[in-house]
């Protein structure tokens, strides 16, 4: 992977020069599907930003599709341009990951899956 630049006098906010830099390696084919990207960690330092800012870059590289996250594996590209079916399937299978790891934060709070899911309703339902 080239090298991420971060212009401090931009007035692009560091996050978005991250995300919109990985974001066009990732469409022009430098960086391939199942490569990994630098953990967070990683970069922030070596671009000298806090680790939030780089991670709020790759949260929004995964909600594009682009990336997927995974705290064992790290972040892998995901193939930039997929058909309209692969990529509700992508998407189906990252909101199943959330949902995941909602139940197992509620249930750290004594929360059976059942009263969990009632809480999404009511809070779905407010909107």
């Amino acid at each position: 992977m080239r090298a991420v630049v971060v212009d401090d006098a931009s007035p692009v906010p560091s996050f978005e020069q991250v995300r919109s830099q990985v974001a066009a390696m990732i469409r022009s084919g430098e960086l391939s599907p199942g490569e990994h990207l630098p953990p967070v960690r990683q970069l922030a330092a070596d671009l000298g930003l806090a680790k939030n800012t780089v991670a709020k870059a790759y949260a929004a590289l995964e909600s594009e599709g682009l990336v997927v996250g995974d705290r064992r594996r790290g972040t892998l590209v995901l193939a930039a341009s997929a058909s309209p079916e692969t990529d509700r399937v992508r998407r189906v299978e990252m909101a199943e990951r959330a949902a995941v790891r909602y139940l197992a934060e509620v249930g750290h709070l004594g929360f059976p899956a059942v009263d969990a899911i009632d809480v999404v309703r009511r809070v779905a339902s407010a909107d």
